[in-house]
């Protein structure tokens, strides 16, 4: 679901910012959508907490309370995304949280994790042909959004 709320966001971000600055300001509604993304994957945690602790191996302890960290996280990633002063640094770190997601991704594929119904009876690895690209797109979106010289560059169009 991320996947599709991105480019629908940046989409209706872009267009609204448009009509309102009368510029195109493809850096930030860029930061608006991934917030958006943000806070639905943030609600997710809460909602699926225990499919997603299911993602983690079980030799980490505290699985359930890691998944309601993390999900505090993306929510406060989204803010800071929002925050000029902050969208540097929480591009960064958003880039490093990706990251450290892919290993998890990587369990879930291979136990066959279902976070929605808490179940072994998910894609399995061959889900990971999507879910690294995935990976990697959103990590590309965060550093050209956020870090990346002249991201907030204004064009006129």
């Amino acid at each position: 679901m991320p996947e599709i709320i991105l480019p629908i966001v940046f989409c209706i971000a872009l267009l609204i910012l448009k009509w309102i600055h009368k510029k195109y300001l493809f850096a930030l509604s860029a930061r608006i959508a991934m917030a958006v993304m943000l806070v639905t994957t943030a609600i997710a945690h809460v909602v699926f907490a225990e499919g997603m602790s299911m993602m983690i191996p079980e030799v980490i302890p505290y699985k359930t309370a890691l998944v309601y960290i993390t999900g505090m996280l993306e929510a406060t990633a989204a803010v800071g995304l929002l925050i000029p002063t902050y969208k540097k640094l929480t591009g960064w770190l958003l880039i490093v949280f990706f990251i450290l997601l892919l290993p998890a991704n990587i369990y879930a594929a291979m136990k066959h994790v279902n976070l929605e119904s808490a179940a072994f009876d998910g894609d399995g690895p061959s889900y990971l042909w999507y879910r690294v690209p995935l990976q990697v797109f959103f990590i590309a979106w965060v550093y050209f959004s956020c870090i990346r010289p002249n991201a907030d560059k204004k064009k006129k169009h």
